[in-house]
């Protein structure tokens, strides 16, 4: 588990292709490995990876078919920058929200611009995470844990505050990339737990049918 609050910016070092997915050499920039061993989950870009083998100031990490399939790890190349952050331990502050690293899906930037030190960020979302995504709540981007300002149907807002435009890649980012978003952890399980038994057999989403069935919505 992680909390979304970045550690270091790093770097894809290299990338071997291994029997029909990748290997990838991280190297991490100012974040330490010191008390990390191999085994160990650390998140890239959002992404929880287990590091196959540390060396200093680098790690290794195989990377599956299911990952590229829903992440823009994908599309990395030697040199892309990557947010890094290690996993919680016991004595970690929770200063951003719950994330998994276990990423939902990819949104577009489709807007940018200042807005005081800051900058305000638009994003469209796919078809399918706009229903977890809700005004004030939390979303976690390319592993950066941030408020959303605004829904509108599968768009929303982000302010991004200087300091995690420094520290983070957020700061090089133009409109029209595509990042890894995961929503928040509770939303996805809530959705499940609302569907209560039918959850084996139903397909669909939360609809008005399915809360009026389960008592949640008065005829």
């Amino acid at each position: 588990m992680f909390t979304g609050i970045i550690l270091s910016i790093g770097a894809i070092a290299a990338i071997q292709p291994q029997g029909g997915d990748y290997r990838l050499k991280i190297a991490t920039g100012k974040l330490s490995l010191a008390g990390c061993a191999p085994g160990d989950s650390i998140a890239v870009n959002g992404v929880c990876l287990t590091a196959t083998e540390l060396g200093d100031r680098y790690f290794y990490a195989d990377v599956s078919n299911e990952t590229l399939s829903r992440t823009t790890l994908k599309s990395a190349r030697p040199g892309t920058a990557v947010n890094l952050e290690l996993a919680l331990t016991p004595s970690s502050r929770l200063g951003g929200h719950i994330v998994s690293g276990h990423v939902d899906g990819m949104a577009k930037v489709v807007e940018q611009h200042a807005d005081g030190r800051s900058m305000r960020f638009r994003f469209r979302a796919p078809d399918t995470l706009a229903k977890y995504i809700a005004e004030k709540g939390s979303i976690c981007i390319d592993g950066v844990s941030l408020t959303i300002n605004s829904v509108d149907g599968a768009f929303f807002t982000v302010n991004i505050v200087p300091h995690t435009l420094q520290e983070t890649t957020l700061g090089q980012i133009k409109t029209g990339a595509e990042m890894n978003i995961e929503v928040d952890l509770l939303a996805r399980y809530l959705e499940r737990l609302i569907k209560g038994e039918a959850a084996a057999q139903c397909q669909e989403g939360v609809t008005e049918a399915l809360l009026m069935n389960s008592g949640f919505i008065k005829q």
